[in-house]
This record gives C-alpha cells, structure tokens and sequence, in this order.
C-alpha cells in the first residue's frame, strides 16, 4: 500500500504509560488499537507544573484516569483538539471538567462540502458532533505556560477543521493526524479533501521543524524529509489512477482492486476513500471526467 514510503512499525508505546518522548512531552497512548489508529491514540502533556494536554482521545475511563495520574499534583492550563474525530476528542469534555481546563483548539467539525444528493458520509461514525470547544483557535493563535506555547498551525485536509501544534521551545510539531510515520493519512470526502491536504504538506515542508509527534504511532525523525515522501507518494497515486484511467478501469472498487493488490480487507474502505479523494481533486482540475458531482460509486473516465 506504501512501499514507496519509510514506515515506522514499531509498536514502541504501552497504554496508560506516561513517557517521556520529547524535551517538555509526555506521551500517554490510549487503549483503542486498531487497524486505523495503530497502538492507540496518543495525548501527549506539554510542560510540567502548568501544563497542556493535546487530544485527550477516545471517551474511555482507563484512558482518563492515566492522564489524571499523569498529571497529579500539576495545573492543567488547557486542554487542547487537533481536529474532531472520535478517537481523538470524544472524552475532551469529560478530562476538561475533571481538571477544570478549557477546551480549546480545533472549531466544531465541518466537512469541506455539503453531501451530493444521495450520497453517505461514510466516516459519520467516526466524526465527534458533540465536540465543541471553548476558545476555537486559528492559524497563529497560541496557548502558553511557563516554559512552553503551543502555535496553532493549520492544516487542513484529513479534517477541514485539522490543526497541528508547534512547540518552539522543543523546536516540535504536534501534527494529530496530518503526517504520522506509521500510515498515510486518510483523507475522505466530504470530509476530507486532497487538494487542501497536498496544500498542508507544501506547507509543513516550508517550516523549519525535523520532530513531529503524531496522533498515532511512533515519533516522526527527519520529519520534512518524510514529508517529501508523503507528496512523492500522492502524486505516484495520482498518476497511477490516471494510468487506470487511461486502460479502462472506470470504478472506484476496479481501482483499488488494481492499485492496492494483497491489501487487509479491513482497509478497502479507507482505500477506496482516497482514491475517491484523488477523483474528486482530478475532476475539479479538468483531468478525469464523470457524469454530474463526482461521486464514490461514480463511473470515470480520462479527460480527452
């Protein structure tokens, strides 16, 4: 599925476990693993004393009662979203009141454009409604404590809403689930969309940070140079679609069949998505064509 990118595999996180993964960061993984979020999602604690905690992740009591234990003894300052998805944000609320934190960070979840007619969110389970923050934050808005700030930097594209965190004083990117080394990025009409992410790429690779902590899955080291493999990877996609295209395939489930050989079953759906995502984007750019909206049981063809 990725043979073209440097994955890191390594289930290197025990959940519940408070370690420390990075100057100023501690990393708690929750106990959710799964083909989608790997080990588990990670919430990670900023600073010590006065503290931040980035994406308190699913609503599950073994999960919260870690962080409580991870941060006995210390002020939470702020409880912070990267973007409204349920494994990420649906025991936001509860942590919250238990530290008596706001909750700041991404807006209320929106997908990038109303359903076509007939169409199905396909990722409805996953997204969290009742997420709403305190304080939304935007490209450039900090939250800080003593010895720490936390830059919202947006980076829309796995979510309209999606927003990682730079931590100057680490020299970090927090980057949710925008880039982790584990797995390319599922990005899903209407609520996703590929365009906004390529753009959120070119724009991770414009800044200076080599160290990101992702939503899930291991540290990203020499983190633009996998960045620069992330686009390499989705413009290899692309153009394998086009080629599908161009020999007859005409169907989403005829390209997944062609472009993700030996794939889990349990990742067809997602696949599926992202090669929906990849159409969307080539039939705004005039470079495939289909019968009215693009849809994901829509019939393609190439332009010219």
């Amino acid at each position: 599925m990725s043979d073209d990118l440097d994955l890191d595999l390594r289930a290197d996180a025990e959940p519940g476990a408070a370690v420390e993964v990075a100057p100023l960061v501690r990393r708690i993984v929750a106990p959710n693993p799964s083909a989608f979020t790997f080990t588990g999602t990670a919430t990670y604690v900023v600073g010590r004393g006065q503290v931040a905690i980035i994406d308190p992740g699913p609503d599950d009591a073994r999960h919260r009662d870690a962080l409580l234990r991870a941060v006995a003894g210390e002020t939470v300052r702020y409880v912070v979203a990267t973007h409204s998805h349920m494994d990420h944000t649906a025991g936001a609320a509860a942590l919250a009141a238990a530290v008596g934190a706001p909750l700041v960070g991404a807006g209320p979840h929106r997908a990038f454009r109303p359903l076509h007619e007939g169409e199905a969110n396909r990722l409805e389970a996953g997204v969290d409604a009742a997420y709403h923050p305190d304080k939304e934050m935007r490209e450039g808005d900090a939250v800080t404590g003593p010895g720490w700030s936390l830059e919202a930097v947006a980076t829309p594209g796995h979510t309209a809403n999606h927003l990682a965190f730079a931590l100057p004083e680490a020299g970090l990117l927090l980057s949710g689930d925008h880039v982790m080394g584990w797995s390319t990025t599922i990005v899903a009409p209407p609520d996703g969309a590929m365009a906004a992410y390529m753009a959120s790429l070119e724009k991770l690779l414009a800044r200076e940070e080599e160290l990101y902590l992702p939503g899930h899955g291991p540290v990203v080291r020499n983190a633009r140079g996998f960045v620069r493999q992330l686009i390499g990877h989705r413009r290899m996609r692309e153009a394998a679609i086009r080629a599908r295209l161009a020999e007859g395939a005409r169907t989403v489930p005829e390209l997944v069949a062609e472009l993700y050989r030996g794939l889990d079953p349990q990742l067809k759906g997602a696949a599926g998505l992202s090669v929906f995502a990849h159409l969307e984007e080539m039939v705004d750019r005039g470079e495939a064509l289909t019968d009215g909206p693009p849809r994901l049981t829509g019939v393609y063809r190439p332009a010219g």
